[in-house]
């Protein structure tokens, strides 16, 4: 036991006092999205949060419904989530799953079935929870997967997550969609943009700004002080010199030099059977490719159980899983919510990454310059020059 009297000679053995300790509850409230409610999205948040130990690590806060969250533990036979129903998060208090309304108590839910109901109560929870996050109430987002068609309405005109979330930023920033594992890192070009439209949608300056924005976010979100990327090319063979396509030559190696020139490590570029075939990708902190299935094919064979798709560029994070709303197996208890889990990790280490590589660069220190042309010449240290730098 401390003897406060003798650490504090003010304090007389028999006097009454009072002392608070106050303690900052620094767990991240991490959004969690419902998506498709058709799909698999309610069976993989609850058996994520089945595990009382992610209560450890952050605070989750689902926008849905505690009724479909219910009637999805029936269905599949599951251990009790403890949900904390509130109607905004200043309700918070102490360690505990909660759940926010964002549907009506009637929603018809069809496992397995497109519907245009659950487009809407799809958009409803990312809506609200978008809403949240730029407000300041919850830290990051991590959205379930949804249907991009049935999605679709007057309020929702994106070909995908990405795409929406960049158009709700108010300071002009470009989303770079990331998929990420723990030995890869894929960024895109073109994202949501059928085959047909890609060759014409590349430019150098395109390319250009999407290696600053992934090299920007490997340092920042990552923390790879000097990160090397990988560009991989269009055409099959790089192109093979012309015979099998010019934008190689004429687009994607131009901007590779200006990015050196920038002094960014950005190398290519690779054609992408190669590439991933020989395991070239293991040598790289990132890898970027034109077009979406060129990089989503080979990382989702790869690292399909624990891939995070994570919306970098943005001033907030948003992860999810990487896979879709798998209506085939909805409602059979067969999802793996790997994925889901890594997601909320990833939300929570890129959080905690920038708010690291905030406190590193926010007032660094003064770059020291030394001419060094004279180096030959010997120095009188006896100098009373008070501007030599020694």
């Amino acid at each position: 036991m401390c003897n406060l009297a003798q650490n504090f000679p003010f304090i007389k053995e028999g006097d009454k006092f009072t002392i608070e300790f106050q303690m900052d509850n620094n767990k991240i409230r991490v959004g969690i999205t419902q998506g498709d409610v058709n799909g698999i999205g309610y069976e993989v948040i609850l058996k994520t949060l089945e595990d009382s130990r992610m209560l450890e690590l952050c605070t989750p806060i689902v926008y849905g419904s505690a009724k479909i969250a219910s009637f999805y533990r029936k269905m599949l036979n599951m251990p009790a989530v403890p949900f904390s129903q509130i109607a905004d998060t200043n309700e918070i208090s102490g360690d505990a799953n909660y759940i926010i309304n964002v549907v009506g108590e009637d929603l018809k839910i069809e496992p397995g079935e497109e519907t245009r109901i659950g487009g809407d109560a799809a958009f409803s929870a990312l809506e609200r929870a978008v809403a949240d996050l730029k407000e300041g109430k919850i830290d990051v987002l991590v959205t379930a997967p949804i249907n991009k068609h049935n999605i679709q309405s007057d309020t929702f005109k994106f070909p995908g997550h990405t795409e929406y979330l960049q158009s709700v930023c108010d300071d002009g920033s470009k989303a770079l969609m990331i998929l990420a594992s723990d030995n890869m890192r894929v960024a895109l070009v073109t994202t949501h943009l059928p085959v047909s439209q890609v060759a014409s949608a590349l430019s150098s300056d395109l390319i250009l700004e999407k290696i600053k924005s992934f090299s920007n976010s490997l340092k920042k979100d990552y923390m790879i002080v000097n990160p090397r990327i990988a560009v991989l090319s269009l055409n099959p063979h790089a192109g093979d010199e012309g015979i099998l396509g010019n934008e190689e030559k004429e687009i994607i190696i131009p901007a590779i030099e200006k990015a050196k020139a920038e002094k960014i490590q950005a190398y290519g570029p690779y054609s992408s059977d190669g590439f991933f075939g020989s395991g070239s990708f293991k040598h790289f902190d990132g890898i970027l490719a034109m077009y979406h299935d060129q990089g989503l094919i080979p990382f989702k064979t790869l690292a399909m159980n624990d891939g995070v798709n994570f919306t970098a560029g943005l001033p907030f994070v948003r992860t999810s899983p990487d896979h879709g709303t798998a209506y085939d197996i909805a409602g059979k208890g067969v999802a793996d919510n790997t994925s889901m889990r890594s997601a909320i990790y990833a939300a929570i280490d890129i959080y905690r990454n920038r708010e690291r590589y905030a406190d590193m660069t926010h007032n660094p220190l003064r770059k020291q310059y030394f001419d060094k042309s004279k180096d030959n010449v010997v120095l009188d240290l006896t100098s009373d020059d008070k501007d030599t730098n020694y």
